[in-house]
């Protein structure tokens, strides 16, 4: 049976942000400053809000959007990375290696008629933790991660980790704690797949924040937290309670760079207690967005125009 979906017939390029409150993000203000710097000003952004694991239809519904209207060019994928792709995947002329390692994608983009599917979080996540912790940091500290969330971002900064060339840029312990077994038996099928690595990953399937809080007691010193649970942002709460402990000179880095951010707020409480050091997600956000750009406008962001468009989107956040 063919499937028939009713297109949008866009009158001018557009690029679609395919999210859950897309409408709260700062891109919508900071789009139209980065086009008009890639020489592309004539684009303009529509953001689409999905639910949380919607339905198969909706998800190919608007991958068939961007394949058939001439005017939709493409877009990033945050949330639905995983479900748009396992629901969309035959639709895909083309996936690069990433995404069919992840299962995922965060950009849809078209070449010379061809859909294609590209998954820059492990691309993308290892600018922003190189940009937080430079490099050597596994082997100077001994510190450890902790990564709240068995997802796309969590999953891809895993994925970047094990490609490290360098011992001293690899933790020796990974820990990924997801509330449902799915996502971390995904990701040991994705293991399977992958070369050997001296890292040590534990998955633990939980969402009790009181055993979180347990995991994140039994770090060493300068280990890593990470809420890649999208709690504080699409779901409201924090996957540790307030009685929970950071590592000592540690770092807690939140994914996210908008919404309630309870996890971040518990970290701050401990900065000086736990000589904490606090990141959000604003790094990971200005790469995740303008690598995509990159791919769906086909145009090449040099390391001057990166830097220029990184300080237009500070002034506006």
């Amino acid at each position: 049976m063919t499937e028939s979906y009713e297109l949008i017939h866009q009158s001018q390029p557009t690029y679609y942000f395919f999210g859950v409150t897309t409408g709260k993000s700062s891109i919508n203000r900071i789009f139209p400053l980065w086009v008009a710097e890639m020489g592309r000003p004539e684009v303009r952004l529509q953001g689409v809000d999905l639910k949380i694991h919607d339905t198969r239809e909706n998800y190919r519904r608007w991958v068939y959007q961007v394949k058939d209207d001439p005017n939709s060019i493409g877009g990033l994928v945050t949330t639905h990375k995983i479900d748009m792709f396992e629901a969309a995947r035959d639709l895909f002329n083309y996936a690069d290696p990433y995404a069919q390692i992840c299962g995922e994608i965060s950009s849809i983009s078209k070449m010379e008629g061809r859909l294609e599917g590209h998954a820059f979080d492990p691309i993308t996540a290892g600018l922003s933790l190189t940009h937080i912790i430079g490099s050597g940091y596994f082997g100077r500290t001994g510190g450890e991660i902790l990564c709240l969330g068995g997802g796309g971002s969590g999953v891809a900064t895993l994925l970047h980790l094990l490609n490290q060339k360098e011992k001293a840029d690899r933790p020796s312990r990974f820990i990924v704690v997801n509330r449902s077994q799915g996502r971390l038996d995904r990701l040991a099928e994705m293991l399977k797949r992958l070369p050997p690595t001296d890292i040590q990953i534990e998955m633990i399937c939980n969402q009790d924040p009181k055993i979180n809080d347990d995991l994140m007691s039994r770090l060493p010193d300068y280990s890593i937290v990470i809420n890649a649970t999208g709690m504080g942002k699409d779901t409201p709460g924090s996957p540790v309670t307030d009685e929970g402990l950071f590592p000592k000179h540690g770092i807690a880095w939140e994914f996210n760079y908008r919404g309630e951010l309870d996890f971040m707020h518990q970290a701050e409480k401990q900065i000086k207690s736990r000589e904490l050091t606090v990141e959000d997600g604003w790094i990971y956000f200005v790469y995740g967005w303008t690598k995509v750009m990159e791919q769906v406008l086909h145009v090449k962001i040099t390391p001057e125009q990166f830097e220029r468009m990184a300080e237009m989107a500070a002034k506006v956040r």
